[in-house]
């Protein structure tokens, strides 16, 4: 009787040290996610002290290196932030629009279609490219993408530029592919056989099942895949540096030069930097909008998921 009260007693403490560790993990995960927000939201709040809020929104010209001298700190338009969401945003959907297509195909290939032994191949076969460093893709999009596709532009009449937003878009659409085919995949063979089943006992086709069935039921998952992979492709800096460049040119012309969010950022904080002008402390500032952008996108992806979850429930 005593040695079955004292495991139990034993087997409470356990618990509730396990519970403790639980939460211990917990408020270091919050405490740090608290302490990086702050700490770029104080450098920022320091930034917007020297440059007008408005001039960092609304700027049209992006020429940080220029606010050199005490004269030139804050003057309108140097630090204005459009042309590097404008290039972030021409690169993203340009990846977007060579890995959305593809990767979902893909996954509803190896879902639906693909024998066991050809899906055993062919989904390890392809999620290999996410094990690929960012800098190879850079590297390929150098001396490969960019040669064929200012060739291409040569004999189009086209003139595009040796670093352009259509070269790092396409090389990084590459990489985000097994992204949304991988966890598609998954989402898409998480859906119940019953539902199959039930359209097909119905009448409908196969193609029908997985139009109109299997496809809405995996949306949720499906919109949390794009999810990753924009954050993935906003949060891109080596394919850009070295396939798009530096220039922080206002254009949505993909065969032109751009630049993004993240490269300033990179770009801001090389070398021995003081924390004291505005030209550092706008990597802050740009670290703060790259942070709201994603928090957006995650609310986005919320309402749609809590959205499709009502109907399908």
């Amino acid at each position: 009787m005593r040695a079955s009260f004292a495991r139990t007693r034993m087997v409470c403490w356990m618990e509730r040290l396990v519970k403790a560790a639980l939460l211990a993990a917990c408020l270091v995960s919050v405490v740090v996610t608290l302490a990086i927000v702050f700490s770029i939201l104080f450098e920022a709040l320091r930034f917007f002290r020297l440059v007008p809020l408005g001039d960092f929104l609304f700027g049209l010209h992006w020429s940080p290196q220029i606010a050199l001298r005490a004269d030139q700190g804050g003057s309108s338009g140097m630090f204005g932030v459009v042309p590097l969401l404008a290039g972030t945003l021409l690169i993203t959907v340009i990846a977007l629009a060579l890995a959305v297509p593809v990767g979902l195909f893909s996954a509803i290939y190896t879902a639906e279609y693909a024998a066991p032994q050809t899906r055993a191949i062919a989904k390890p076969l392809l999620e290999i490219l996410a094990g690929i460093p960012s800098v190879v893709y850079g590297y390929v999009a150098v001396v490969a993408v960019s040669p064929l596709l200012v060739a291409a532009g040569g004999r189009l009449g086209l003139p595009v530029a040796a670093e352009s937003a259509l070269a790092a878009g396409l090389v990084m659409g590459v990489m985000l592919i097994p992204y949304i085919s991988s966890l598609s995949d998954d989402m898409l063979a998480a859906v119940p056989r019953s539902l199959r089943e039930a359209s097909l006992g119905l009448g409908a086709t196969r193609s029908e099942t997985i139009r109109s069935v299997v496809l809405p039921a995996a949306l949720p998952g499906i919109a949390g895949a794009v999810l990753l992979a924009v954050s993935r492709a906003v949060g891109e800096t080596m394919i850009v540096v070295m396939a798009a460049g530096l220039s922080a040119n206002l254009t949505l012309n993909p065969l032109a030069a751009v630049t993004t969010v993240t490269v300033q950022i990179v770009s801001l904080l090389t070398g021995d930097q003081a924390f004291d002008n505005a030209k550092t402390l706008a990597a802050f500032a740009l670290g703060l909008a790259l942070f709201v952008i994603t928090l957006l996108l995650n609310v986005a992806a919320l309402i749609i998921v809590r959205k499709y979850r009502e109907r399908y429930e």
